[in-house]
């Protein structure tokens, strides 16, 4: 096995693509491969690099069967980047199944860190920040969402997840009916990009506004625990 061979687990940005760092830029030149979710979004983001790699596809889909070959190519000497559309690969997007191969091969793993929309969220919310809990992407159906809500209603931190725009109006409802109305959250918006949004206060007031704001775009929820006022 070649001691060359390693998986740079690379964040790219969420939104403004001043978020890229020289290390991230680094890892693209330098690697043989490109692992990522959507090939049309990271060649957007190599072009703006001016870096052209091979690319291959690493979704949820296949992302078991890759993860199998990529690992393969590294063990044969192959510098391997993986990335996600968006953030950190592997947090609520693909890339936990070949961090896992590497590991359990004993395969060399550099992470280059960068931008991730939950901690961000929680860091700019104003609200709770020593002790959180992500809970990713929610089950879809409400009755579901209800019971994990409920499942940690009591958590001494803040809760954060992520949301659809098409499942926001019906958050607020599933929100209030397990917290009551007067628990603080803050809802974040399409995070470093130009329609950047951040609407904090109670579970009741930060409803009654989205009303007047749009509803498109990416959601970062996060809701302050019991007992916490701003």
């Amino acid at each position: 096995m070649s001691e060359k061979g390693l998986l740079y687990l690379v964040a790219t940005p969420i939104g403004n693509l001043q978020d890229l760092s020289a290390r991230m830029k680094d890892a693209f030149s330098n690697c043989d491969l490109i692992a990522c979710e959507d090939t049309r979004i990271t060649r957007k983001l190599l072009a703006h690099l001016d870096i052209h790699k091979p690319l291959i596809s690493y979704r949820e889909e296949n992302e078991r069967k890759q993860s199998k070959f990529l690992s393969l190519e590294i063990r044969n000497g192959k510098k391997i980047v993986l990335v996600s559309d968006a953030g950190y690969p592997g947090i609520s997007d693909p890339g936990f199944s070949i961090v896992r191969e590497c590991r359990s091969q004993g395969l060399k793993i550099i992470p280059v860190p960068g931008p991730n929309a939950a901690i961000t969220a929680l860091a700019a919310s104003g609200l709770p920040t020593h002790n959180f809990l992500f809970l990713g992407f929610p089950p879809k159906g409400r009755v579901a969402f209800g019971n994990l809500l409920e499942k940690w209603k009591d958590f001494e931190g803040s809760l954060i997840f992520y949301q659809s725009k098409y499942k926001m109006p019906f958050t607020y409802e599933v929100l209030a009916g397990i917290f009551g109305g007067n628990r603080f959250m803050c809802v974040a918006r399409e995070i470093t990009k130009i329609h950047e949004s951040f609407v904090v206060g109670t579970i009741s007031e930060v409803s009654g506004k989205s009303k007047d704001t749009s509803g498109k775009g990416e959601f970062t929820i996060v809701v302050a625990p019991e007992g916490f006022v701003l």
